[in-house]
């Protein structure tokens, strides 16, 4: 169903156009929340990998170029808005993502067990707490790495950045949707279901990256913390390791997202 806009003020059109992250996220109730998609590349990603879309906005031409496999991907009745390039390239950011946006409906939060649950018994696994971080790009860059290599499952506390956020979407380039994950509200939830944990932190008790220890474990959880205070002490002090990563030139640390990808690489399964 094409519609023709022609202003950003219409209101078919404002969660693209007026809605923040948290009105998104929030619209309706929790249960009927959106997000926003950006590039043919990541929706096609995100439907692929059973996200629900809720309506799309493109410029005239890709109706018929870029966007005709999505349009063609999305059940007839989802209402396709469309306008004049000049309009379009108002909102913000819209001339980057190749003239195509998708609001989604979000999936429903899952319970860590049953996230973890998806994870073959006889594997060795390898998950990833990110614990604080509210950058976006690092959010998307992290979850980009993950899914590249081989991450079981991403993990959240409550004070990050959401997956969900457009930007960390867009830098993911989709990996958000690879890579299973939903929100940890406690370390203790970790424990009992067999894993250790492995705090990315410098203190006078790290070990090395490298250390044998770590990659025997059977079920191992890296926590990255926020570049600029870290990891609370308290989630050092109760790690089963605290781990550095080797370094040259008296650097003592690296970007929270480059920190997880050498991790990734060096501990994967």
């Amino acid at each position: 169903m094409i519609t023709e806009i022609h202003s950003l003020q219409e209101p078919e059109i404002e969660v693209f156009s007026a809605l923040t992250e948290a009105q998104l996220r929030n619209k309706l109730d929790a249960e009927k929340g959106l997000f926003i998609a950006e590039s043919p590349k990541v929706i096609r990603v995100a439907l692929q990998a059973g996200y629900q879309p809720q309506a799309l906005l493109c410029e005239r031409r890709h109706i018929t170029g870029d966007a005709a496999d999505i349009i063609a991907a999305c059940p007839a009745d989802i209402p396709v808005y469309t306008g004049d390039r000049e309009l379009l390239a108002q909102l913000t950011g819209y001339t980057l993502t190749r003239g195509v946006l998708c609001a989604m409906r979000r999936p429903a939060e899952q319970s860590v067990s049953d996230v973890l649950a998806r994870i073959p018994a006889d594997k060795k696994h390898r998950i990833v707490v990110i614990d604080g971080v509210v950058d976006t790009t690092n959010i998307g860059a992290i979850f980009r790495s993950a899914a590249a290599l081989g991450i079981d499952a991403v993990l959240l506390t409550r004070s990050s950045c959401d997956p969900l956020n457009r930007r960390a979407v867009r830098v993911s380039m989709g990996s958000v949707f690879l890579v299973p994950w939903t929100w940890l509200d406690s370390y203790e939830t970790l424990r009992q279901l067999g894993y250790r944990t492995a705090a990315m932190a410098l203190t006078d008790k790290s070990i090395s990256l490298d250390a044998p220890i770590l990659k025997e474990q059977q079920r191992l959880a890296f926590i990255m913390g926020t570049e600029g205070d870290g990891l609370p002490k308290q989630t050092i002090a109760d790690a089963d390791f605290t781990v550095r990563i080797p370094m040259s030139h008296q650097v003592d640390s690296l970007n929270v997202a480059a920190a997880a990808a050498v991790a990734f690489w060096e501990l994967r399964a």
